[in-house]
């Protein structure tokens, strides 16, 4: 009997060997699958065992189909009673291509149409449709006017392999999954005493898929447990107990061999706990060691050979660049110089960027993806150490040069006024246009970091200039700093949808303590656009704080609460800090915190800013207003700052003692102050010029600043 095998695009000629392989009498490649000869049974083994296909179809019928009613006709023509019964659920999958029908879902509705249609002619009771998880789910092609109708041996996407619980942002497909380990001489390297290796592993799907090959469990054993992949009538369901019988033998021996040898690492937190779930659902926790570590600072595990896998960042999905390749490359060549390598990589030119020499290139396609596999035996020795320092490009070497003139220039103001967290960098060189600021770190190491927020290049500018560009940038800054990649966050200072100014990022949950002004503050440079300390503030903070000795300080908008806590550590009576924003107050909590500020002196209040002014009755001797531009927060009235700002600064100025004075920010480039209006209830003196850090001189209006008072 002839039956398919469907697989991912570029796995047809491994499909064709694991068939002959598991007994198939013959198998051929064609375009996505393999068509092949054999005994049901050989199909149903398939289903079971097959680690690269995608279905396995079995044909029941064949016909000509110039039209919609041959269509219908075909399909009814089927004795489908002896195929399911009424009881029995159904779906329909449909793949057409020609002119007569061009809408597979179309096509899918008039199959089921027709096998309902007959079934109720043979005096049995309409059967139900469930796309999910039908009894019998069935296949319709149509090429070139020829149909074939098949039934779906394994139910559904045989790439599932029942463990995967959670994932990251682009997960692999467990069959191109395997794919990757085979070409990668997997099975072969483990029974031979070697190790396996994944460095940006994500989920896990590679090192779970390898540690289940290496234990010898079918893939279809988890997906099924004690179901019956089909209920098809034709199923063969004696000769599915036995393979299932002897499977879960093979399983038991290949378990309890299993060796630990299997190591995966990445540098996103989330990303491996998602690895370690997925891991204990799969039964290989105990045989995988993960860790949180970036590719620059992998560590050779214990074995002398093995197999490298790995499946980069290369879509638009995932930050993937020259950079991080070549950063790949070399680790691999450090640590695993005689391992062999199999690197799924988004395209060719991303793999020569890893700078390894590949001893075989596959082409692959992660869905519609078109990627490049390459193939490394060995992954080669390290490249020589330069006795000199690596040679910039051109463009990179303009960068670092304007870097350490900024770091001269900034060097005694930094120091007389111990400031260690500070822009260097803001889009100083029009083509390099982006911020770079630095974060030193309080405790510990005392490591530094480098906060990289790129703005958006002019829709003329080519893709491929705006990667080169960015790419230069950050290996400038790197060297200059000499800090890794994984103490570099870099984003892109664009609005999110809908006006978001919070967008959110690595998700690392990687927190730092800095200290500004005497007071030790948690920043975030990872997960959000925003650090949680606004660096260009700095002076005007520093002045509320020494003003704030003694008296009753009020922070509105109080974002993580930065100006509180410096008014707290300075000596301030109380602090007040309103945010819409449970969030941001948990995060001003910590900063008191950490600081030894607590209780009832320092409150938090979660309200709508405005609203909350107009009903409090206390008064304050120092205020702080920094609103954002714009809000339409579902827990609160639209917000314009342009609109409400006569109004806000009202409520602000009544909630004044006699010589309070109030301190309004924004940063709103369009932003006019309505004097007149203002001059009814306060006296009004613009400072902006006054509150602007040395670090921010080449951006003065990074914000606008008032000091306002009663009359």
């Amino acid at each position: 009997m002839k039956f398919f095998v469907s697989c991912g695009k570029g796995l047809e000629y491994l499909l064709v060997d694991e068939l002959l392989a598991l007994g198939v009498e013959k198998a051929t490649a064609t375009v996505s699958g393999a068509n092949a000869e054999g005994e049901l049974i050989g199909a149903q083994r398939a289903v079971l065992w097959s680690r690269l296909a995608s279905r396995v179809l079995w044909p029941i019928a064949e016909f000509e189909c110039p039209d919609e009613l041959a269509l219908y006709d075909g399909v009814a023509a089927i004795a489908w009673q002896q195929h399911m019964r009424s009881d029995h659920t159904l779906a329909v999958d449909a793949h057409v291509s020609g002119d007569a029908i061009t809408h597979a879902r179309y096509a899918a509705q008039r199959v089921k149409d027709a096998v309902v249609d007959t079934l109720r002619a043979h005096s049995q009771e309409r059967p139900s449709v469930d796309v999910d998880h039908p009894d019998v789910r069935i296949n319709f092609s149509l090429r070139k006017g020829r149909a074939t109708v098949s039934i779906d041996l394994g139910g559904g996407p045989m790439h599932r392999r029942g463990w995967r619980n959670v994932q990251n942002d682009a997960p692999l497909k467990e069959n191109l999954a395997a794919a990757v380990l085979m070409r990668g001489g997997w099975p072969k390297r483990y029974h031979e005493g070697g190790a396996l290796l994944d460095p940006m592993c994500g989920s896990g799907t590679l090192l779970i898929e390898g540690a289940l090959m290496a234990a010898d469990v079918a893939p279809g054993l988890q997906r099924h447990g004690h179901s019956l992949p089909s209920r098809w009538l034709g199923f063969d369901v004696e000769a599915w107990k036995q393979l299932l019988e002897d499977a879960r033998k093979r399983e038991e021996v290949g378990r309890l061999a299993l060796k630990q040898v299997i190591f995966g690492s990445d540098i996103d937190p989330h990303a491996i706990r998602a690895a370690k779930e997925n891991a204990e659902v799969a039964g290989v926790a105990d045989e995988i060691w993960f860790g949180v570590r970036g590719v620059a600072d992998l560590q050779p595990p214990p074995f002398e050979h093995g197999t490298v896998v790995c499946n980069p960042p290369y879509d638009e999905r995932l930050a993937a660049d020259n950079a991080l390749y070549r950063t790949l490359g070399d680790a691999l060549r450090r640590t695993v110089p005689q391992w062999r390598a199999s690197l799924l990589c988004g395209n060719a030119e991303l793999a020569y960027a890893t700078g390894l020499r590949a001893s075989k290139k596959y082409q692959l396609f992660n869905g519609a993806i078109e990627c490049a596999l390459i193939v490394c035996d060995p992954v080669g020795p390290p490249k020589q150490e330069s006795t000199t320092p690596s040679a910039l490009s051109e463009g990179a070497t303009m960068v670092a040069n304007r870097l350490r003139k900024n770091l001269r220039k900034l060097k005694s103001w930094t120091s007389r006024e111990d400031v260690t967290c500070y822009r260097i960098y803001d889009a100083d060189l029009p083509e390099y246009a982006a911020a770079i600021d630095v974060y030193k770190e309080d405790a510990g190491s005392a490591r530094t970091f480098l906060h990289v927020q790129e703005y958006a290049a002019p829709d003329e500018i080519p893709e491929h200039d705006v990667r080169r560009r960015r790419n230069e940038l950050l290996a400038a800054a790197r060297e200059v700093f000499a800090v890794p990649e994984t103490q570099v966050a870099m984003k892109s200072r664009e609005r999110g949808k809908g006006g978001s100014k919070y967008g959110r990022f690595e998700q690392r949950g990687e927190l730092l303590q800095v200290r500004e002004s005497g007071a030790l503050l948690q920043v975030n440079l990872f997960d959000y656009l925003d650090t949680g300390l606004f660096l260009d503030h700095r002076p005007l903070r520093r002045h509320m704080a020494q003003e704030s000795r003694g008296k009753r300080f009020l922070n509105l908008f109080c974002y993580t609460g930065v100006a509180s806590v410096q008014a707290a550590v300075a000596g301030a009576d109380s602090t007040t800090s309103v945010d819409l924003s449970g969030t941001y107050l948990e995060w001003c909590a910590t900063n008191l915190s950490l600081n030894g500020f607590a209780g009832a002196q320092h409150r938090l209040v979660q309200a709508d800013a405005l609203r909350w002014l107009e009903a409090e009755k206390n008064r304050y001797d120092v205020i702080f207003c920094d609103p954002p531009t714009f809000s339409n927060s579902a827990r609160a009235d639209d917000f314009d700052i342009q609109r409400e700002h006569v109004r806000l600064l009202r409520a602000c100025v009544d909630r004044l003692t006699t010589e309070g004075v109030l301190y309004f920010s924004n940063n709103f480039r369009r932003f006019k102050l309505d004097a007149d209006a203002i001059a009814e209830f306060a006296s009004c003196e613009d400072i902006s010029a006054q509150t602007i850090p040395p670090d921010f001189e080449r951006n003065a209006r990074i914000h606008r600043c008032w000091r306002l008072m009663r009359p």
